[in-house]
């Protein structure tokens, strides 16, 4: 595959407590695949080795102000889960990006996600153009739902796109496996994440455990 590092990202799509962390408004909706899977682990190594090699980390979560007054007063689908389930309040623990993944020196946080498709109502877009970046690489929450928006946007946005199978998770196995199987392929080169790390010439390398992290 060999990709330049300095034209590659990884996107990084909520991994916010919420959705990652026991306590989170959402955790118990995902809980079981990212257990089958070591999604957590699997993306804390990946995104670490990446860093490393010079691939660009970008973080995308999403936030709301309390009340969710930037949406429909009467949202429907996704989003009127995550307003019953009162997640992702902004400034709340629940929103804060889980402590293995916290940013690092030169990661950089997207602003202004307030949907699925992480490129809508963000500067997702400007960052990557500014930066060279040909090769986006998607990870998170869900499977089938804002990593999968996110994908076809950046398929026809012209990026050379890349899902890694093994760092996202859905709220069933089901939904999971289908995404993967069946979506994935249309509008991504569908790998895991230990592929994608050989592709940019990074090398397995122990993760700093002062992250924050406990597997």
């Amino acid at each position: 595959m060999g990709l330049n590092p300095t034209e590659t990202a990884v996107v990084l799509i909520e991994f916010q407590n919420d959705f990652t962390t026991d306590g989170g408004a959402l955790h118990g909706a995902v809980a079981d695949v990212m257990d089958r899977t070591g999604m957590l682990a699997n993306t804390i190594t990946a995104a670490e080795q990446a860093r490393q090699a010079g691939v660009t980390i970008i973080h995308a979560p999403i936030s709301f102000a309390a009340g969710y007054g930037e949406i429909s007063a009467k949202p429907y689908g996704i989003l009127a889960g995550v307003v019953e389930s009162n997640a992702f309040i902004k400034d709340s623990w629940g929103a804060q990006i889980v402590a293995g993944l916290t940013p690092a020196v030169g990661d950089i946080v997207v602003e202004g996600k307030r949907g699925l498709d992480t490129f809508m109502s963000t500067n997702l877009d400007f960052i990557l153009r500014n930066r060279g970046i040909r090769n986006v690489a998607l990870g998170g929450f869900l499977t089938n739902c804002c990593v999968e928006s996110t994908m076809r946007t950046a398929y026809e946005k012209g990026f050379n796109v890349f899902t890694l199978t093994d760092c996202v998770a859905a709220t069933s196995q089901e939904e999971h496996d289908n995404a993967i199987a069946n979506d994935f392929p249309m509008f991504s080169h569908p790998v895991i994440s230990k592929e994608f790390v050989a592709s940019i010439g990074a090398t397995a390398k122990p993760v700093d455990s002062s992250r924050g992290y406990t597997a």
